[in-house]
């Protein structure tokens, strides 16, 4: 599961369709400021159509041509469909901690696995990371929700801005913050928890509700 970061583009401007430029990353190829002055133009890729009707706009503008292949050349145009909306697939959760191997957690069909999930060890430093496909459409602003609740008791809350990406037949990766687990014998025992991925639009990708143990030790 080999991060993929090239299509990943970060969106400025309003939510109602400012200038998109590449997310600054490693492997990203961003638009400078140079650039977008030089446009001067400002070109909405919402859902207002569809991808394949974006790149056919304004064709015939040189300047506007190149600037759009700068920003989508990396998108694989078998992964670009005629719906407006995106689709997003979360494929798998991955624990990882030093010095062991990473947990890693198929997403079943129906959303929500069936008994226990996984157990983490008390006082353990671990993160999250998710593996995920975007196609159709660009998805803006994909966020990470994550409510823990332990006998009956909310005990945590999470929210994750993830990102904005573009379609492509490659899957991303996410990596969340380091966290550690609580310890001691009123931390152990088993938690719900229900995590949501939703995007600017609050259209949402993904509802899991799943049970997890902290016990002295990892299984």
């Amino acid at each position: 599961m080999a991060e993929n970061e090239g299509a990943h583009v970060s969106e400025s401007g309003d939510e109602r369709g400012g200038s998109l430029s590449r997310h600054m990353s490693e492997g990203s190829v961003a638009a400078t400021e140079d650039e977008d002055e030089d446009l001067g133009r400002n070109i909405d890729l919402g859902p207002q159509c569809t991808l394949k009707e974006q790149l056919e706009k304004d064709k015939d503008d040189e300047s506007l041509r190149r600037w759009k292949e700068q920003l989508l050349g990396t998108v694989d145009m078998n992964s670009v469909g005629e719906s407006l909306e995106p689709e997003v697939k979360i494929l798998s959760l991955a624990i990882k901690t030093a010095g062991r191997e990473d947990i890693v957690l198929p997403i079943p069909e129906s959303g929500n696995p069936e008994g226990l999930w996984f157990t983490l060890k008390e006082g353990s430093r671990y993160c999250l990371m998710f593996t995920f496909q975007v196609s159709h459409n660009i998805v803006s602003g994909l966020k990470y929700t994550n409510t823990v609740w332990k006998t009956g008791l909310k005990v945590d809350s999470t929210k994750e801005m993830i990102g904005t990406f573009s379609p492509q037949a490659e899957t991303y990766t996410h990596e969340m913050p380091e966290e550690t687990t609580p310890s001691g014998l009123f931390a152990r025992g088993t938690y719900s928890a229900r995590s949501k991925f939703v995007d600017d639009d609050n259209k949402l990708y993904l509802e899991i509700n799943y049970t997890f143990d902290i016990r002295k030790d990892w299984l």
